[in-house]
């Protein structure tokens, strides 16, 4: 299996990345902003979900599957762009004085389970997982799924522990908001912004392949 040299390549490596500005990183912080530092953690876990998930994928062989087949990364960039335009409208849905509070309410598992389908529903997520995780391989060291699947879960667990710190932080700034009257009351639209945002940047995304 991974010698301790490659191991730290490849841990730090993968925290260059996540600390590269990205969808998931302004998703986690909206919404720890959102919801609280348990929203932020709810996020950090469906994100962790995610990966657990395209790691099996990728262990398997069925991301390479996926991409072989042309219509896949739009069928899926689409299907994030909907939902990301959803999550928007119910962002501002809720009306009155009341709405922060309806906001605050939604329950943590909905918050996973947007954070889950956040990074599913991202093409180049699919598409990093069958990138990068395969260039760490090292033949003669075992099993490449094997390989794989130790890679994934240490990839897992390194973003587990980022996006659940950067909720907290996301939180913690929410207190700063909570403090000013006008910031608390446009707090779902600054929300429903970034959403607006993740969609655009995803519709104008295009296949690296």
């Amino acid at each position: 299996m991974m010698d301790l040299a490659t191991l730290s390549i490849f841990v730090g490596t993968v925290l260059l990345l996540l600390l590269s500005p990205g969808p998931n990183m302004a998703f986690v912080l909206s919404h720890g902003l959102a919801y609280g530092w348990r929203g932020g953690v709810a996020c950090g876990l469906g994100i962790g979900a995610a990966d657990v998930l395209l790691t099996l994928l990728t262990a398997t062989g069925v991301t390479a599957l996926v991409a072989g087949w042309p219509p896949a990364f739009d069928l899926i960039r689409y299907a994030g762009v909907a939902y990301l335009l959803w999550l928007a409208y119910q962002a501002v849905q809720a009306r009155g004085p009341k709405r922060l509070r309806q906001v605050a309410r939604v329950p943590l598992p909905t918050v996973w389970v947007r954070a889950l389908l956040n990074s599913l529903l991202n093409p180049k997520a699919l598409l990093f997982f069958m990138v990068f995780l395969p260039q760490f391989v090292r033949p003669g060291s075992g099993p490449i799924a094997l390989q794989l699947l130790v890679l994934g879960l240490v990839l897992t667990l390194v973003s587990v522990v980022f996006h659940t710190l950067l909720g907290v932080f996301g939180s913690a700034l929410s207190h700063g908001l909570g403090a000013r009257p006008l910031l608390a009351r446009i707090q779902p639209w600054l929300l429903a912004a970034v959403l607006l945002l993740l969609a655009a940047r995803l519709a104008l995304m295009t296949s690296p392949l």
